[in-house]
């Protein structure tokens, strides 16, 4: 297992022949179109992590990153994909879809519980425990610790398996359909945060 860290893109033909990919990604802060995005994690499930760090002023180019985002041959692993959507949607101008959200999976059949984070999710599927001390630290540095970079690559590096084991539990309960109309639809959630509606349930009655 090796954690790989690339400034502004990823190596030309990395994930060619990846047919899933967990993303995550590392912001200033909580509003996507104040607070830039400043590092993308990915990986394929065979055990490496890549980090891909934008420097202040960066213009996110990354041509290589931006084709495998934007496949729709290659299904994206997300824990609660939709602030990562918008967020690779405003700054590197791709949706990444298609899109698989284990948060999302998760509350729908782990309904004993309103503990839905990552944290909770490996602990429990998978018997890991993940540090989330890096959770808050300031990812616009000039450099990234050897803390920040661990705590980034563990974002991406259970998605897999997690995904396995609630693709599991929903098919025993009878929710495929429904999560896979759910995860069809993030894309659009993620739209609708980007274009002024974030706390506005469209559907509600008032």
């Amino acid at each position: 297992m090796s954690v790989h860290f690339h400034e502004e893109d990823i190596p030309a033909g990395l994930f060619a022949a990846s047919s899933a990919i967990a993303v995550d990604t590392e912001t200033m802060g909580l509003v996507t179109q104040r607070d830039r995005l400043c590092v993308v994690q990915l990986a394929d499930g065979t055990g490496d992590e890549h980090l891909v760090r934008f420097g202040p002023g960066s213009n996110y180019a990354a041509p290589n990153l931006r084709g495998v985002l934007a496949d729709p041959a290659k299904l994206k692993l997300y824990h609660f994909a939709r602030f990562d959507l918008a967020a690779i949607k405003y700054y590197l101008q791709v949706m990444a879809a298609p899109v698989y959200c284990t948060k999302t999976a998760s509350r729908l059949v782990r309904t004993y519980t309103d503990r839905h984070g990552l944290k909770e999710l490996t602990r429990e599927l998978l018997g890991q425990d993940l540090s989330k001390a890096q959770q808050s630290s300031d990812w616009g540095g000039p450099d990234l610790s050897d803390a920040q970079r661990d705590y980034a690559a563990s974002d991406v590096r259970y998605l897999h398996a997690i995904k396995a084991e609630l693709d599991r539990r929903l098919a025993r309960e009878g929710r495929t359909a429904l999560a896979q109309a759910c995860f069809d639809f993030l894309p659009w959630r993620a739209e609708l945060d980007l274009a002024g509606w974030p706390e506005i349930d469209l559907f509600a009655h008032v």
